[in-house]
């Protein structure tokens, strides 16, 4: 194993599946989040192009760290070495966390 760990984080976001690996994960100083720095993606191999990896490094360029809501995240592995990350549609059972039925004055609905 490398000297250096590496953390598949599996989160749910916008009626999406997203998977992506990085170097340093951790809970943040703001309350309810995870933060997650150094993204890692595959490299380009030759003339093979995964679209979704694409996607992913796409939706992710540019981005030093990211905070991910607790409740938003499906799972965190420890992994012996990076795969490819992807984005896929949310499918079966999945679905994001319960949220209070709390509706804030001015919705229009009392």
């Amino acid at each position: 194993m490398p000297s250096y760990p590496t953390y598949k984080v599996i989160f749910y976001n916008q009626g999406q599946i997203f998977e992506i690996f990085a170097r340093q994960i951790y809970q943040s100083d703001l309350y309810g989040f995870i933060e997650i720095e150094e993204l890692v993606f595959g490299e380009r191999s030759g003339m093979l192009v995964d679209p979704s990896e694409e996607k992913l490094k796409a939706e992710f360029e540019g981005v030093k760290r990211s905070y991910l809501p607790m409740h938003s995240i499906v799972r965190i592995d420890e992994v012996a070495k990076e795969g490819v990350g992807k984005i896929s549609e949310a499918k079966g059972n999945v679905a994001p966390f319960p949220m209070p039925a709390f509706n804030p004055k001015g919705s229009g609905k009392d």
